[in-house]
């Protein structure tokens, strides 16, 4: 007797659930993430007992000295500064709507008054300035 043995069999695998698990981790670590505009510079940002939380803009001035100011990623000096808030369009502005200043707690009072008076002169009217919150001692 002769028996008819079929060993091949078929395997197939199947790449769409795959792909699916794959596209779901792509989108979640996409909304969880953080993306921060400003530049990586270490600043020690002056503590406030009254400080609010603000919705982050687009527009976010950081100051570390006269010569090194930066708006958003870009840097500039402080005549630098004032020449593109000059060039930012009436429509750029009304979306805008509020600007975050960023100042080492070193950074001198004269110069953080030029900073504003740049904005005021530029047509910039919300200005908030970031702080650390202070913490209760005791």
């Amino acid at each position: 007797m002769r028996f008819r043995r079929r060993l091949t069999t078929r395997t197939n695998v199947d790449l769409i659930p795959l792909i699916d698990v794959v596209f779901q981790l792509l989108v979640f670590f996409m909304v969880s993430s953080t993306f921060i505009l400003t530049p990586g510079i270490s600043l020690i940002l002056p503590r406030s007992a009254t400080s609010e939380i603000v919705a982050m803009t687009k527009l976010v001035i950081t100051v570390v000295s006269k010569n090194e100011i930066y708006l958003n990623k870009e840097r500039y000096d402080i005549r630098g500064l004032n020449t593109r808030l000059g060039e930012i369009t009436e429509e750029e502005k009304e979306e805008i709507k509020t600007v975050v200043i960023e100042g080492d707690g070193n950074v001198s009072y004269s110069l953080m008054v030029e900073i504003l008076d740049a904005l005021r002169i530029n047509g910039f009217k919300g200005v908030n300035l970031k702080t650390r919150e202070e913490k209760e001692s005791g």
